[in-house]
């Protein structure tokens, strides 16, 4: 039997031991320059003000600019926004963490978030864009013709966005410690200098948010993704050759510096299993395609071509990062190693040290302090734009999908847009008391989430779009059995505190064959057999439902103002839709 109890500690979330992340009163990165840096600050702040600005240009006032940007997105344009949606703390800062500390299994994470696209593209982007609704739990609620779906659906994507955000929060703080310094004395020590970085950081966001909506947060996505894929590319070239580690292209030439690292770095699973890795990859994977905020991107655009077109800009530019991040992991490794000290072992590089590694490597590369500076900003708008992905959709299931079509179904367009406005104030509290004393490094944090949007939201968007016969009851026992199934590895480690202070159940069998981070293996393919069987010896759905799932996949093109079930009422209303049409 796999004993991979000690391994979820050490390689799920990524670092060499788990353990608070909180030394004393403080969650400084060793022999990062905590200072504040005149020129990296005028950059930060700038770009930050610029955020601040696009969002009051483009402030909205009804709820299609809210929500889905008036379904006027370009398929580069959104193209970039997703990749800016997408490419979070986690990618940024995360992912060249994992690959330093944990070695090949951190390479499930570049795998894992990139193949998922594939799958998005194939199946459900254009499916989902002629479906045509506001919100991923307006799909749920409408395809299974279900109020319980959609609050369901609605609280995990709030679920979703705030275990998601966390990460993005630790990374906006962890990072903001190098440009702008300690600033704790200014809160009369109640608050640590990561604690301060990170409150102000999350409240910017925050406030250009509640102006911005969906149209203003897609405008500063595409500035965003220039900022941080400029910022990560110009970073990477810069320090392999201030490090004499590379001549040319460090994407291409890093792999002959990996005989000279440590076998923990490059033996395949040297520190782990295969079947953690295996676990891992799968979650992230359905994951990718169960993100409420990936997903209604492609509710921006005007047509289903568009949608397509969209998703492959998206996959473009997010490769574009992916395939340099274990370049800048080995770099950074080798850096660490020759400047600071042991990077595996006891006590070996920490959690905190690898979630700042691009940023740490720039600065033990000796490139000067602006460039160094600008390299961290690209982290933070990485972080910020991801953050109002999440915000907007978790916001708009309380909003529309909760508020307008539950609680009050003659809610004005003003009110929702209140509402919604609420309730990114909401989350972003909730964000920032629990990331106060983060328990897990950013990539973990942000797994989390993915395992559970694989097993509650990918079911039910996968078979509501190609099954035709999945139904209300069916839907409704899946959720609530992902919900459950998403939780007992949760509790079983004891992730956010959930039990015994947060020392978990530490149930072996659990641990070993059910990690939370690659939860996804076991979990969605129950989900999927639930909801299969139920909805097999229940009643079948409406024909107008069934006629909507073929609307889907009809090759007849769509108005952009129209959704599926607007073309299935006007022709039953005709007299166009045979009963098997």
């Amino acid at each position: 039997m796999i004993d991979a109890a000690p391994l979820v500690a050490d390689l799920a979330i990524g670092a060499a031991e788990l353990m608070p992340l909180q030394s004393g009163s403080e969650l400084l990165p060793e022999n990062l320059n905590v200072s504040f840096k005149a020129l990296p600050a005028i950059i930060v702040i700038g770009m930050m003000l610029l955020f601040i600005v696009a969002g009051f240009m483009f402030q909205v006032a009804d709820t299609d600019d809210m929500w889905v940007a008036g379904r006027s997105i370009g398929n580069i344009e959104n193209g970039m926004a997703i990749g800016a949606n997408w490419m979070s703390a986690a990618t940024y800062l995360g992912v060249a963490a994992t690959v330093a500390t944990a070695g090949v299994y951190g390479l499930a994470y570049v795998i894992g978030w990139t193949t998922g696209y594939f799958i998005l593209l194939i199946f459900m982007a254009a499916q989902m864009r002629r479906f045509g609704k506001y919100t991923a739990p307006d799909f749920v609620g409408d395809r299974f013709n279900s109020d319980t779906a959609r609050a369901l659906a609605a609280l995990t994507t709030f679920l979703i966005g705030f275990v998601y955000a966390l990460g993005q929060a630790r990374g906006m703080g962890l990072v903001g410690l190098y440009i702008l310094g300690d600033w704790s004395a200014l809160t009369g020590g109640l608050l640590t200098a990561y604690q301060t970085m990170m409150v102000v950081f999350m409240v910017i966001t925050v406030a250009y948010l509640s102006l911005s909506g969906m149209l203003g947060a897609t405008k500063n996505m595409v500035l965003q993704y220039v900022i941080l894929i400029v910022a990560f590319l110009l970073g990477l070239v810069a320090t392999g050759w201030a490090g004499g580690f590379t001549t040319v292209l460090p994407q291409l030439q890093y792999g002959m510096m990996i005989d000279s690292l440590a076998a923990e770095f490059s033996a395949p699973f040297a520190g782990g299993s295969y079947y953690l890795w295996v676990a891992t990859c799968f979650s992230l994977v359905f994951g990718t395609c169960g993100l409420p905020h990936v997903l209604v991107r492609f509710y921006t655009v005007k047509n289903e071509r568009v949608a397509r077109w969209s998703c492959t800009w998206g996959l473009f530019f997010i490769s574009l990062l992916y395939l340099s991040a274990p370049a800048f992991a080995a770099i950074g490794t080798a850096l660490y190693g020759d400047q600071i000290g042991a990077v595996y072992g006891d006590p070996g590089m920490t959690s905190a040290a690898g979630d700042v590694l691009v940023v740490l490597a720039a600065q033990l590369a000796g490139l000067p302090e602006w460039f160094v500076g600008f390299v961290a900003a690209g982290g933070i708008a990485a972080a910020v734009a991801t953050t109002a992905g999440l915000f907007i959709a978790a916001s708009s299931a309380i909003s529309h999908d909760i508020y307008a079509n539950i609680i009050n179904e003659d809610a004005t367009q003003r009110q929702q847009v209140l509402v919604g406005r609420l309730s990114i104030i909401l989350i972003g509290l909730l964000t920032i008391i629990f990331a106060l004393n983060p328990q897990q490094p950013i990539a973990a944090l942000v797994g989390f989430a993915f395992s559970l949007a694989a097993i509650v939201l990918f079911p039910m968007f996968f078979l509501g779009l190609w099954w035709e016969n999945t139904n209300r009851q069916g839907a409704l026992s899946g959720m609530v059995t992902g919900i459950v199934v998403w939780f007992i590895p949760m509790i079983n480690e004891g992730n956010f505190g959930l039990v015994n202070g947060g020392a978990g159940l530490g149930i072996e069998a659990i641990s070993t064959w059910m990690p939370a981070i690659g939860s996804a293996l076991i979990g969605t393919p129950i989900v999927f057999a639930v909801t299969i069987a139920v909805s097999l010896v229940t009643t079948e759905p409406p024909l107008e439902t069934k006629q909507m799932v073929r609307q889907c996949h009809s090759p007849d093109p769509m108005p952009s103002d129209k959704t599926a079930a607007d073309i299935v009422a006007e022709k039953n209303r005709d007299g166009n839709a045979p009963a098997d049409d």
